[in-house]
């Protein structure tokens, strides 16, 4: 394992425990609104400080990006891009569905990743060039090269809801031709379905770096492809994304443009 990558492993491990730890006392819970139907918790802070100080005790000039604390900077070389609780809501309500999010962007190129499960102990990883694992065994995307009889995963853009009218349109015209569609609540789990093979595509619009940037390489490196809902590479500037295989994402690619 990558020495970056196995720091990455036990900080999504230590984030992890404090995640699972808190699951079942969620009655004491302090949340708090960042917006319409957004919410972060205590939970959520504490678990991104304590991926941040582990990742620091070992590179402690690296840049950081994350979800609740924002850009704290350093060697612009080395980036974390961080998501501590993937799921919030799913947390919040005591839906066990929700993850802990760490990728590393080496000379602005996504260099490796971390998808942490751990209520089921699932953890995804992915090193550029070397492909990607799930609990230490090879990974690949689905087979599948056209939408009908494919299960797909998506969002709804619950945060922007003036988008609503055009997000079910895209969800009619697709769900038409898959066979059927998920919506979890973890961009990032959906992306690591996609890179093992549960689901066969995903698309959301209104996300962020830290929702998919793990996803991003696990995808790439289980042989899948990523792209915007115009088929282009602009995911993170247009805050929307597609990814499958290749076949898969041409599908739902011509159904979102």
């Amino acid at each position: 394992m990558h020495p970056m990558l196995n720091i990455a492993v036990r900080a999504a491990r230590t984030a992890g425990n404090i995640i699972a730890r808190n699951f079942e006392s969620r009655d004491n819970l302090e949340i708090e609104s960042k917006g319409a139907n957004d919410f972060v918790t205590k939970i959520d802070k504490e678990a991104e400080q304590a991926i941040i100080s582990k990742i620091k005790q070992s590179y402690p000039d690296h840049t950081f990006v994350g979800e609740e604390s924002g850009l704290t900077e350093g060697n612009e070389d080395f980036k974390w891009i961080i998501d501590p609780l993937d799921g919030t809501t799913n947390f919040v309500q005591g839906i066990p569905h929700f993850c802990v999010s760490i990728a590393l962007q080496y000379k602005g190129k996504l260099d490796q990743a971390v998808v942490f499960d751990p209520l089921r102990g699932e953890l995804f990883t992915a090193s550029r060039g070397n492909g990607a694992q799930l609990n230490g065994f090879r990974i690949r995307v689905g087979h599948r090269k056209e939408l009908d009889g494919t299960v797909l995963a998506t969002a709804f853009p619950f945060k922007n809801k003036e988008l609503l009218g055009e997000s079910l349109e895209r969800f009619s015209k697709v769900f038409a031709e898959a066979g059927d569609v998920r919506r979890s609540g973890s961009a990032a789990l959906d992306m690591a379905y996609v890179a093992a093979g549960r689901y066969d595509g995903y698309w959301e619009q209104g996300i962020k770096p830290w929702d998919i940037a793990a996803g991003e390489l696990l995808v790439r490196e289980s042989g899948g492809l990523v792209s915007d809902f115009g088929g282009g590479h602009q995911y993170f500037k247009n805050e929307q994304v597609v990814a499958g295989n290749p076949k898969i994402v041409q599908g739902i690619v011509k159904h979102l443009k």
